[in-house]
């Protein structure tokens, strides 16, 4: 007997995958923005890139804000009550803790290596920069840090995306669930019915992806343009090779070492999230994207992915503390100040605990660097010889974040027996996510029984 294919929808051409299509639209952004930038006219600077271009990519940014409170909590409750086990959280918790605190100390100081090996920043003419405006930020302590995990108030912790807070009072609440056995049959399941619920939306809001990638990178390239870049080419220069030595060779090293996945492959399913950052430049509002590569591509449960994915976010930053390192080698060489191994053993230790009481958003890399610029006597006004070009780097050093953040995943989840091999193997796996189906049938269904009678 024969079996004869279906016609493709399409006519029979080839549906352009979701992820081919926003890598399209970041190359017609970045096109755009370069040629806009050339041309330097009001009327595209106010209305089509101050206008048009911020409003699509606001709102898009918007909307993956949206869902990374809600998704966070029915995910990691779903999470804490799967595992079943307290004793089981604890050690994926301490897990996950330790390798995000390796990795981002291990970056730092890779970072301080290269750049005082290259040296950035020798004869640097300061003449002509404006270093007025730039204030510091006081550098909390450790103390301080961690009693701020604690809601004082869960509702307000929720309401200001407080990932920490909503963390911490999330497992809580998981384990009094897990205490009371049955009891909590119909709140487990409405939990877990409201995380599918929230797993949709992120497929409708991911349908409008390649819209509003497109619209964040030709207004960052408007903006920005390449000429910002000359004058401190040898700090940019110095960061991007930081950040890429650490995406492709220390991070992999370590999942090749701590879960034996191939790093191959890990690349190709980790990319999604990846352009997601590059164009959000923010760990926070990409979370919804990365959770769906590490348990629909790679296959790790949701029970280590839903705790893993909002803690990394929050507390790995091993991108920006790569920028923070060599930030303060080309500004001490500017300046002309020799730190010694004890300054730069500050910097390390300082960017790590600043990692943990700072959110993942857009810009908070150079807040923290005011912290670490202060612990080690560097004056602070010297952010402004790098600041054009943040937001540029920003992205990049997000996209190491959340890399950052699968790596670890990956590991735990492997380590946990946590993964299924057989989807991280599949190069096909969770790419039928990226598309936004409707099934009428489920409507009408939806529809009949709503319809009062």
């Amino acid at each position: 007997m024969t079996t004869t294919t279906p016609p493709h929808p399409s006519g029979g051409r080839k549906k352009i995958s979701l992820t081919a299509q926003i890598m399209l639209a970041m190359v017609a952004g970045i096109i755009v923005g370069v040629i806009f930038n050339a041309i330097d006219s009001s009327f595209i600077n106010t209305q089509i890139v101050g206008g048009l271009f911020a409003m699509v990519g606001k709102m898009f940014v918007n909307a993956l804000k949206m869902l990374v409170v809600p998704l966070v909590f029915f995910s990691l409750i779903c999470g804490v009550t799967g595992i079943g086990d307290i004793r089981i959280l604890g050690r994926v918790g301490g897990k996950s803790f330790g390798l995000y605190m390796l990795t981002t100390a291990v970056a730092i100081a890779v970072a301080i290596l290269i750049a005082t090996l290259i040296g950035p920043g020798k004869g640097f003419d300061m003449a002509g920069v404006d270093t007025s405006g730039i204030t510091g930020k006081e550098a909390p302590s450790v103390w301080d840090v961690f009693a701020g995990i604690v809601p004082t108030n869960p509702v307000a912790a929720f309401a200001n995306g407080e990932m920490l807070q909503i963390i911490f009072y999330t497992i809580i609440l998981g384990i009094a669930v897990l205490m009371l056995g049955h009891q909590s049959k119909g709140f487990v399941e409405a939990s877990e019915y409201m995380n599918e619920v929230m797993m949709k939306i992120v497929a409708i809001v991911m349908a409008a992806a390649p819209i509003g990638v497109f619209a964040l990178i030709a207004k960052t390239f408007t903006e920005q343009g390449i000429d910002l870049f000359v004058p401190v080419l040898a700090y940019v220069l110095t960061l991007v090779f930081a950040l890429m030595l650490h995406l492709f060779g220390t991070l992999m090293i370590f999942l090749k070492v701590f879960s034996g996945l191939n790093p191959i492959t890990f690349m190709r399913k980790i990319r999604p999230a990846q352009i997601f950052a590059f164009s959000t430049a923010s760990s926070n509002a990409t979370i919804p994207v990365t959770l769906r590569c590490v348990t629909e591509r790679m296959g790790a449960k949701n029970s280590v992915a839903s705790f893993c994915i909002p803690f990394g976010a929050t507390i790995n930053m091993d991108g920006t503390a790569i920028m923070q390192g060599v930030a303060t080698v080309f500004l001490a060489n500017v300046y002309g100040i020799d730190l010694g191994l004890g300054g730069y053993l500050t910097v390390i230790a300082m960017a790590v605990l600043a990692s943990i009481g700072t959110a993942g958003v857009p810009g908070v890399g150079l807040v923290m660097l005011t912290m670490v610029l202060s612990q080690v006597g560097l004056p602070i006004e010297g952010i402004a010889l790098i600041l054009g070009v943040d937001r540029l780097m920003d992205m990049i050093r997000t996209a190491v974040n959340i890399t950052g953040d699968a790596v670890v995943t990956a590991i735990v989840a492997k380590t946990e027996g946590q993964l299924d091999m057989d989807v991280f193997n599949d190069p096909n796996a969770g790419t039928a996510s990226d598309d936004l189906d409707i099934d009428e049938a489920a409507e009408e269904e939806l529809a009949r029984y709503a319809k009062p009678h």
